[in-house]
Formats: structure tokens, C-alpha cells, sequence
């Protein structure tokens, strides 16, 4: 029995990498340029976003967590996840860039 937990947490490891893999993938780096903790949104200068199959670009997005806001200031350099929750383009994650 060992050996079959050996591997199954092989491939729980493996399954984990891959999943850490397709959320990087879907990172896009951008700069702050307006915060509207108001409305919950966020104006942001980004890169392409491939999940979103979208071209650099400045557009306004929600935040999914108003959260997401707080400390943000315009100028910020940042990296977000998006997607499209009930047809408006969301940040889902948005932390500083190294």
C-alpha cells in the first residue's frame, strides 16, 4: 500500500503543478491608472490577456473582492488575473509586481 500512496501523491503533486502552471499563465502584468473604490472598479494599462483573448489595451474592470483595492494607488505596477463573470470582465486577483 505505500507504493500506491507514493503515487497517488505523485500525481496529486503533479496535478497541483499544472494547475499553478495554467494560473500563471493567465497572469497579465499592468500599471494602475485609476482606482474607483466607490464603484469597485479599477482602471488598469495592461498587457495581453490570453484567457481573455485580449490585446494590450486601457479598460475599466470590476473587482470580484473590493478588497482587491485597498493600498492601491495609480501608478501601481501590478500583476491580475481576469475573467468573465456575468458578462463584465473581472479582476479575480490582483497583487504588486515584484
Amino acid at each position: 500500500m505505500n507504493a500506491l500512496f507514493r503515487k497517488l501523491l505523485a500525481l496529486a503533486g503533479l496535478s497541483g503543478a499544472l494547475l499553478t502552471g495554467l494560473a500563471q499563465a493567465q497572469t497579465t502584468e499592468a500599471e494602475v491608472r485609476k482606482v474607483d473604490r466607490a464603484q469597485g472598479k479599477v482602471t488598469l494599462r495592461h498587457g495581453e490577456i490570453k484567457n481573455l483573448d485580449m490585446p494590450p489595451m486601457t479598460m475599466v474592470f470590476r473587482v470580484a473582492d473590493p478588497k482587491l483595492l485597498d493600498g492601491l494607488a495609480e501608478g501601481a505596477k501590478v500583476r491580475f488575473d481576469a475573467e468573465k463573470i456575468n458578462g463584465q470582465y473581472t479582476v479575480v486577483r490582483l497583487v504588486p509586481a515584484p
